[in-house]
């Protein structure tokens, strides 16, 4: 008894010749919170540094050499 999906194969240029993709999770979940509220609007660049883990006493020690 065979099957027409026996002598399939999904090899790499048939997954690359797909045309179309699905957003990721994270993406679609973004895109429905924008529609409901819009997001308030960022500046490119802050005054502020980081939310502290740029500056922060664990990365200097890894800084230094002794």
């Amino acid at each position: 008894m065979a099957d027409d999906w026996d002598d399939l194969v999904l090899d790499e240029g048939f997954i690359r010749s797909a045309e179309t993709s699905e957003p990721s999770a994270r993406a679609r979940m973004l895109a429905a919170r924008w529609r409901r509220e819009e997001p308030e609007p960022q500046p490119w660049r802050s005054d502020e540094p980081p939310a502290g883990w740029f500056f922060s006493k664990g990365r200097r020690r890894k800084w230094r050499r002794r």
